[in-house]
């Protein structure tokens, strides 16, 4: 919509288009409320996004630019504002929050055709690549209307099972639009809250969803599979007849002595693993893999997560993990939709100068656009980062987490069959007080990655640049220039590494911040989207108190037309079944 087209007046005024706002603006606009959803970018999901490999790299320059540069000044609208107004200027970029870039590339630039090049030519490479602004930028209710299906096509598993051969930069950028690369790597929770919630609220509708289909770790120098469910446990070749026997006796007893183990809650969740006499394989799987904490975990929060885990267990498949298909940034996209479906109105590439405050009663009023356009609201939602540092809350020092993108040739556990794993794998700290790394990937029947290649993303908290903190474990489990002994490893092709502000270190609500503007932190460094979701949930509630969080929507096929008396409300149930869908 262009700016000279947007009314004036709303209920809701929504900047930025991250998950957190996203569900916001769904939520708001299903109940009646009139919303304005802007972002200052030309793409949806913020710092949620996913990119194609071309527009990654395009991300990547802008982005150093404006690191580099310094940022435009607003024109003057002291003549729009009314008396007792003061304006608060907004942020037109969040450069800040992502820092330590580094992108390398390990294969090479040749424009020459290999017999790979030539097979994936016959697809797709022979297509016309369109102009990547005008894919990031269509239409919400458009997102979905050319993409293919979730399934593998015939010629990915072909192109799996045969022998490496080179793949060049040439040939990544050619292929650029098969990648979806995140800039958060997140996994749902098969009863985490952003499952529940796009169930609850029938959004499931809009995306396809694939199970991560196996959990692995890194142990000895090995990637090793781990068995967390019970056919996974009894199938397993690592662990005999009596350690088997344990496992199972004690992932039992998580479930069912919950109130004996709390009063061991003193100790730390190792020693009370020791003291369940349970092996050296089995302490390292419950802690690293499966409930994915740290040495010094106390008890109570150790016994709290491996219990999450396992009611996770069995809802969708043999692991307790969904992954969306084409990536998470379809997430928000898919909230998006739905609160344009109920008459949001969005508007991309749309800064924002500044919010307008009343003084005597410590509330915005209004926002003024950059063409000067003055748009009243009740309620303001905002992105953090279009908020100077003196506007909210921050950690000391604040937490960051790092990040590193990697496209490699290959799976780090290739299966004994030709089927395509999705994985999650933890990698130990290499010494006390060094965080874990989380390790997840993907492979093409995800849709985020050409046929021949894999996706993958590593997580950790920060301890300096994300290079530092995350070339060792890419060095030690990938093949790479500087590595040694690899040679059975899948090689890295291109990697990226960067650092991101960890959300969690933003408070909802800062001291200055006007009554009724409400503040979205970024991602954070846990695996599941409970942070944002209870971001999301808390803000609405803040505006519409007596209201339902994203009631469900009617199915389009329920929609009443003419006086039709039949009732439009489904319990949303019936679009779990996307879930299952491989």
């Amino acid at each position: 919509m262009a700016a000279e087209d947007l009314p004036s007046e709303f209920d809701v005024v929504i900047l930025g288009t991250g998950l957190t706002e996203s569900v916001v603006a769904a939520a708001c606009s299903r109940v009646g409320q009139r919303v304005l959803h802007l972002d200052t970018r030309s793409y949806y999901a913020a710092k949620w996004a996913s990119f194609t490999f071309n527009t990654l790299l395009t991300w990547i320059e802008r982005h150093q630019e404006q690191s580099q540069g310094d940022e435009v000044q607003d024109q003057d609208w002291s003549s729009l504002l009314e008396e007792g107004e003061e304006p608060i200027c907004v942020s037109k970029t969040d450069s800040a929050s992502i820092t330590n870039l580094q992108v390398f590339c390990y294969t090479s630039e040749d424009h020459e055709v290999d017999d790979r090049e030539k097979n994936i030519e016959e697809g797709s490479c022979a297509e016309a690549e369109p102009k990547e602004t005008e894919q990031q930028t269509e239409e919400v209710e458009a997102v979905h209307t050319e993409k293919e299906s979730g399934l593998p096509r015939p010629q990915d598993a072909a192109s799996q099972s045969e022998p490496n051969k080179k793949i060049t930069l040439d040939c990544l950028v050619k292929e650029g639009r098969r990648f979806n690369i995140d800039l958060v790597s997140k996994l749902m929770y098969a009863r985490g809250s952003l499952v529940d919630l796009l169930i609850k609220s029938n959004v499931s509708r809009y995306a396809e969803f694939k199970n991560i289909t196996r959990i692995l770790t890194y142990r000895h120098g090995n990637v090793e599979q781990v068995p967390c469910s019970r056919a996974d446990v009894f199938a397993s070749r690592q662990l005999s007849v009596v350690e088997k026997r344990k496992l199972m006796r004690f992932l039992t007893s998580c479930m069912e002595d919950a109130e004996e183990h709390e009063a061991t809650s003193a100790r730390t969740y190792l020693e009370f693993l020791r003291d369940q006499q349970l092996s050296d394989n089995l302490r390292h799987f419950l802690l690293h893999s499966i409930a994915m904490v740290t040495e010094d975990t106390p008890t109570r929060v150790g016994l709290a997560s491996t219990r999450h885990f396992l009611r996770c267990l069995g809802r969708y498949g043999n692991t307790p993990f969904l992954f969306p298909v084409y990536g998470l940034g379809e997430i928000p996209q898919c909230f998006c939709r739905m609160c344009a479906v109920f008459g949001g109105v969005y508007c991309l590439r749309h800064p924002v100068s500044c919010l307008l405050l009343d003084k005597t009663t410590n509330r915005c009023k209004a926002v003024i656009d950059s063409r000067g356009q003055r748009i009243t609201g009740s309620h303001f939602v905002l992105e953090d980062s279009y908020l100077s540092p003196d506007f909210r809350e921050m950690a000391t020092p604040t937490r960051l987490i790092s990040r590193a993108v990697l496209i490699t040739d290959g799976s780090i556990l290739p299966g004994d069959s030709e089927q395509q794993q999705v994985s999650l794998v933890t990698v130990p700290p290499v010494e006390a007080g060094h965080p874990s790394v989380r390790m997840v990937e993907l492979c093409p029947s995800t849709m985020t990655c050409m046929p021949g290649t894999y996706l993958v993303h590593l997580t950790c908290q920060s301890l300096g640049s994300a290079y530092e903190d995350l070339y060792p474990v890419v060095n030690r489990m990938f093949r790479t220039p500087e590595s040694h002994d690899q040679a059975e490893r899948p090689s890295v092709l291109w990697c990226l590494y960067f650092n991101m502000e960890d959300g969690s270190s933003v408070e909802l609500q800062g001291r200055q911040v006007p009554s009724n503007v409400y503040l979205c932190s970024g991602p954070d460094g846990a695996l599941g989207h409970e942070h944002a979701i209870r971001q999301a949930e808390f803000i609405f509630h803040k505006i519409v108190p007596e209201e339902d969080f994203c009631p469900p929507a009617p199915n389009p096929e329920d929609i009443i037309y003419d006086g039709d008396n039949t009732n439009p409300d489904q319990e949303g149930e019936g679009e779990v079944q996307n879930l299952h869908e491989e």
